[in-house]
């Protein structure tokens, strides 16, 4: 079943509804904590070796296995951890970053990095999650803070309500104009009144927007954002909210059509997360996610409602879609990663399935180590497409022991996936190293990629004439 949310009548304010509520139910985690073993799943077992003694002192404290056991409850516990120790080691680190450092790429990388701003000094985060660009002249990526390209230079602008310490972040940008860009992301991250966060850009400011209302005890949280058009656009992410006394995760999705909010949730599937979602047209919109870690989870908006579409799930232990790309009725790419092993959570396997127009299907695709290497994780964060035949996926491997995380790019020529070689802007593999989260395409090839340099800094990488 399918319920719509319809949003109250604006009133001008530049403040979103909010409202306080706790979880009430002992095997269902806020959605704070779902937020870092979810959005952040690499960024927490990085740091996690950065601050290794205390972290096993924690694990062992609060009784978290080192395994991934299934059900709710297993995962309350283990986000918990997760989220523990990736505030303690936040804060560990020594290092100041003012700018993203020029590192250079590797001998054949068509990838630059570009040198891009922090809002804030260490030991604030100013971190990219998402990237989006009207022309080429006019980019936004976003995250713990924001910075924009106008053709010659990057600025940062600080956002509303996102403090660069963790506790907020943006995790999808549309930008359909220069006086027209929307965000949304969440706040209150690990706190008592967890919150969703719709923001919009006028061409002078940043100004949170009026979003849907829910009930006093939702916790809404938003993951993605896609736009058709001005007139309509998509949010997606997951929901807990209360029915019949019981608090339950379901996916969520907003649309805008050019006035107001639109909310529905999709009480089909229980504990199903959305993380990247993708329009072609008004008619053929793809999400994407997990369900509780143990299986792909993928729906589809036909232009008139959201429905689940099988997808195949590799391995035995923990799997997620992050990202996805829709190009056309019959051609879409969804990518994450996958485990082996039962009840485990790493190795990591990069995970890439294709979409004909009939089914969903597993692509092979490489891996830094090689696909039996039980020392590196590869992750796939997102997915852009130039063309049918130019696809590009994006994220990190983690070799174990000591940590050494770096950026990870895969390319789609029409025939095959490869490995292509792209730059780390920090080139020492000091503290969390790098992590590309997101990014987009302007016509022509012009690519653009963005994340986290050094655990804490702006990350922008450019290749031109692809």
């Amino acid at each position: 079943m399918k319920s719509e949310i319809k949003p109250p009548a604006t009133n001008g304010r530049d403040s979103a509804e909010s409202s306080s509520h706790k979880s009430s139910q002992g095997n269902i985690a806020g959605f704070g904590e779902y937020f870092c073993q979810f959005r952040s799943f690499t960024f927490g077992k990085g740091y996690a070796k950065q601050s290794q003694d205390r972290s096993a002192e924690y694990v062992k404290k609060e009784n978290l296995s080192t395994t991934v056991p299934k059900g709710p409850k297993a995962i309350t516990k283990l986000i918990k951890g997760g989220l523990f120790l990736l505030a303690l080691s936040a804060a560990s680190s020594l290092q100041q970053l003012s700018y993203a450092q020029i590192g250079e790429a590797p001998g054949s990388s068509i990838f630059t990095v570009v040198r891009t701003p922090n809002i804030r000094p260490f030991p604030f985060h100013s971190d990219l999650a998402a990237v989006s660009a009207s022309s080429g002249s006019d980019i936004w990526a976003v995250g713990q803070s924001g910075v924009h390209f106008d053709g010659l230079t990057w600025t940062a602008f600080a956002l509303p309500d996102i403090a660069g310490d963790l506790t907020s972040g943006i995790t999808g940008v549309a930008d359909l104009a220069p006086n027209n860009v929307w965000s949304v992301g969440n706040i209150n991250i690990g706190e008592q009144n967890p919150n969703q966060v719709i923001e919009h850009f006028d061409g002078t400011r940043w100004r949170v927007s009026p979003g849907p209302s829910f009930q006093p005890s939702d916790q809404p949280h938003l993951d993605g954002l896609t736009a058709i058009s001005a007139t309509d656009i998509w949010a997606a992410g997951s929901i807990l909210t209360t029915i019949g006394g019981f608090q339950f995760a379901f996916p969520l999705f907003e649309n805008f059509d050019g006035t107001s909010w639109t909310a529905t949730i999709d009480e089909s599937t229980l504990n199903a997360f959305i993380f990247g979602i993708s329009a072609d047209a008004t008619n053929d919109v793809w999400a994407v996610g997990t369900v509780a870690l143990e299986a792909t989870f993928i729906e589809h908006f036909d232009g008139t409602a959201w429905s689940v579409v099988p997808s195949p799930s590799p391995g035995n232990g923990q799997i997620f879609l992050f990202g996805v790309t829709a190009i056309a009725p019959n051609d879409a790419w969804a990518v994450g990663f996958f485990v082996e092993a039962l009840n485990q959570d790493r190795p990591q396997k990069t995970l890439i399935e294709h979409w004909d127009g009939t089914s969903w299907t597993v692509v092979p695709s490489p891996n830094v180590g090689g696909p039996d290497t039980q020392t590196i994780s590869n992750q796939l964060r997102g997915v852009i497409a130039v063309s049918a035949n130019d696809v590009w996926a994006f994220g990190d491997t983690d070799r174990f022991g000591p940590s050494k995380i770096t950026n990870l790019v895969l390319h789609w020529n029409g025939t095959a996936w490869s490995i292509v070689p792209s730059p780390d802007p920090n080139p020492r593999h000091t503290l969390i190293d790098d992590v590309i989260a997101g990014g987009t395409v302007i016509p022509q090839g012009n690519l653009w990629l963005v994340g986290v340099a050094d655990g804490f800094g702006t990350m922008v990488l450019n290749a031109t004439g692809q």
